[in-house]
């Protein structure tokens, strides 16, 4: 009884002090974390890289002005919300990267972004943690991403990557607290497991609402998910109810309650954006009658066209814009030296057309158009009419040139164009706003169009116009949007404002074709998906006295790619043991050993799905764009070295083990710190010549050709 009892007690006094070192690992790798997040934060002060962006959206939202964006709206309202509540008054343009902030209220802001930023660390710690159970393997995962400078560049700054990493770590934590209480047979309905999957859920719809690679975690949630389900469902202990029944509560947590936390966001996002601003023209005419100061919000028109009416053309496309031109001509080479048609996503005086009959320049009275009728369409600013001819498209080869031709409305016969209603017949009144309308040219049978592509330079980077011999062309469709004529009565545009679901589901194909559409602006420094693991280039956010360079710590992003080799390889060995082994009838014991492997091969799962889809992606892509699955990545590194370490342990005496393996671990944490050290000046800010220039302080650090520090 007495040695019972001593035992007992030796066993509690183990747990306390495996608590105790647990407590003091957390609490010291937080106080780096904040320490270094927090140092030097306000510098410089002014706009540093995309800051010139998301500063700028926070204005609007503080102005309650609308504005196109690519991504979902929950990190720019949070930046907006924590500028408002530090006294930003949204006055200050953000212009342009390196512009002084000069009294602007900044702070808030970027703190706010920096403490999201920070808190990555710790959820990680407590993701591994929950993960492994296993002290060393969390101790050396975190360490890697808190001392990576790129890391820590990336989360000081007013952007939307320390939001979103912050939602996806909470996201990862969350995932593997449900199935951590899973294991421990928790009943789906029980206080406990319900609060932790509505965690989960509500970090996997703010994860998403942040960007669209979000969805990349929700994939990784989903198959954990599955796991834990078939896990469950493997339990011949339990019913097949039971796994029904954490199967429902799943879905309403997982998927249902995400959702509508979803909507709710772009709700927020509608309702607050309600004055019309520079994003208009990417939205249809009925969304565009919902925004105040629009020149479609409480306005009226006629009804129908009338023949001299003075109207804008709005593409139908998604995001398409309005019939445009121009006094500038085409350049030599590119067809017909004609005045350029374009389409244009802004409003503008350039953008309004006069309807004409095709045969004389004007009618008696009031006399509407309709569908079937052959017309002239005149740019009213200019007086050349909308021409076509056999001359080859700027960027189209199958299509013809579309360009102004004419004096004072008087032109030739390929401007002669049929006016149709999509889907309606001949003779049909042609309605504002509601007709979809295609213009068919009446000598070379082709249809008017644009293609989305961005004309050059010499185009001012405005959409192509051409017309296509292929009438079916799901483009060339057309709807009047501004219509002045003042003979005839007016309706009201409240009667085509579309409402929130319309204009929920209008956004997201906006932003989807902006996405996949995204093209380099003239010397913006772009990569590719294969430079990102081996840290080939990094990225300036900061090019003045005060230099900042966004560049991975190599000792951590070369380890990272290491042992992602040696997991592979790992993984290979371990699946050929064990099948050996059901061959012979041995059954291998699950230990500590499986645990780390089972972890490192999740970790590694979630870095390929932060990482593989980019090489499918027809975007322009930047290196920034790999930190979600360097998160992952750290974690394995950290799981597989306390599994490789411990194997290796495993095959030694006990003090030589113990010896070696305390040895490697403090040569790990030495060099991975020192690392930081030696880096840090990327993030913190250099000053004086470039490393490649004679006499830099920085010139030592320069191990790759390709870093331009």
């Amino acid at each position: 009884m007495t040695h019972k009892l001593q035992g007992n007690v030796h066993e509690s006094n183990l747990f306390q002090s495996k608590t105790t070192i647990w407590w003091i690992t957390f609490s010291l790798l937080c106080g780096a974390t904040f320490l270094t997040r927090y140092y030097k934060v306000l510098e410089p002060d002014h706009v540093c890289w995309d800051e010139t962006h998301f500063g700028k959206m926070a204005s609007w939202y503080i102005n309650r002005t609308f504005f196109f964006d690519v991504h979902p709206p929950l990190g720019k309202m949070l930046i907006a919300l924590s500028g408002k509540l530090s006294g930003y008054d949204g006055t200050f343009p953000f212009e342009k990267p390196g512009d002084k902030y000069d009294g602007a209220r900044y702070q808030g802001m970027r703190l706010f972004c920096t403490t999201l930023g920070a808190l990555v660390i710790p959820l990680t710690f407590l993701s591994i943690w929950e993960m492994t159970k296993s002290l060393e393997a969390t101790f050396i995962g975190t360490l890697l991403l808190l001392c990576d400078v790129g890391f820590m560049t990336l989360n000081r700054y007013i952007l939307l990557d320390p939001i979103l990493l912050f939602f996806m770590s909470c996201s990862i934590y969350g995932c593997f607290k449900v199935s951590t209480l899973t294991n421990d047979g928790l009943l789906p309905f029980s206080p406990r497991m319900l609060s932790w999957q509505i965690f989960l859920g509500t970090s996997l719809a703010c994860t998403m609402s942040v960007k669209f690679v979000g969805l990349f975690v929700v994939l990784f949630v989903g198959l954990r998910t599955v796991a834990d389900l078939w896990n469950i469902l493997g339990d011949l202990s339990k019913p097949v109810k039971f796994t029904i029944t954490h199967l429902i509560v799943r879905t309403l947590t997982l998927i249902v309650w995400p959702f509508v936390l979803y909507v709710f966001f772009f709700w927020i996002h509608l309702t607050v954006l309600s004055k019309s601003g520079n994003g208009d023209g990417f939205y249809s005419s009925g969304f565009q009658a919902r925004l105040e100061g629009n020149s479609l919000h409480n306005a009226s028109a006629p009804r129908v066209l009338a023949y001299g009416a003075l109207v804008t053309l709005k593409n139908h496309r998604t995001g398409g814009g309005y019939l445009h031109s121009h006094h500038h001509l085409y350049p030599a080479g590119v067809g017909a030296r004609q005045q350029q048609i374009t389409t244009y996503t802004h409003k503008d005086e350039n953008n309004r057309w006069q309807i004409k009959p095709y045969n004389r320049e004007r009618v008696e009275g009031t006399v509407v158009v309709r569908s079937g009728d052959l017309v002239r369409v005149t740019h009213a600013p200019t007086g050349r009419n909308l021409h076509s001819h056999r001359e080859r498209a700027p960027l189209t080869a199958k299509h013809l040139q579309v360009t102004g031709y004419g004096e004072d409305g008087v032109g030739d016969a390929n401007d002669v164009w049929k006016i149709v209603i999509s889907g309606g017949k001949d003779g049909e009144e042609i309605q504002t706003v509601r007709s979809k309308l295609m213009l068919v040219h009446y000598l070379q049978a082709c249809v008017l169009t644009t293609t989305g592509k961005q004309l050059p330079k010499w185009g001012y980077e405005q959409q192509e116009v051409s017309c296509n011999p292929n009438l079916r062309d799901k483009n060339a469709l057309w709807n009047i949007e501004d219509n002045v004529f003042d003979d005839l009565p007016k309706v009201s545009f409240e009667s085509y404002a579309s409402g929130f679901l319309e204009r929920f589901y209008e956004s997201h194909a906006v932003m989807f074709q902006g996405n996949s559409g995204l093209k380099p602006k003239e010397g913006e420094v772009t990569s590719q998906p294969w430079q990102w693991p081996i840290n080939y280039r990094g990225q300036f956010f900061s090019g003045s006295t005060h230099r900042i360079y966004l560049l991975g710590n190599p000792v951590v992003w070369w380890t990272n790619l290491a042992f992602l080799i040696i997991f592979f390889l790992v993984y290979i060995i371990n699946s050929i043991k064990e099948k050996r082994a059901e061959a012979f009838g041995v059954s291998r014991q699950v230990g500590e050993g499986s645990l780390l492997l089972n972890a490192a091969g999740w970790t590694f799962i979630g870095w390929a799905l932060h990482y593989i889809p980019f090489w499918a992606m027809g975007r322009v892509l930047y290196f920034h764009h790999y930190f979600p699955a360097l998160v992952f990545s750290s974690m394995l590194t950290g799981i597989l070295t306390e599994y490789l370490l411990s194997s290796v342990r495993s095959y030694l005496s006990p003090e030589l083990g113990k010896t070696a393996y305390h040895c490697i671990i403090g040569v790990v944490i030495s060099t991975t710190v020192y690392s930081f050290y030696l880096f840090s000046p990327l993030a913190y800010g250099m000053s004086g010549p470039l490393a490649s220039e004679p006499n830099s302080t920085m010139a030592g650090l320069k191990w790759l050709e390709s870093w331009e520090f």
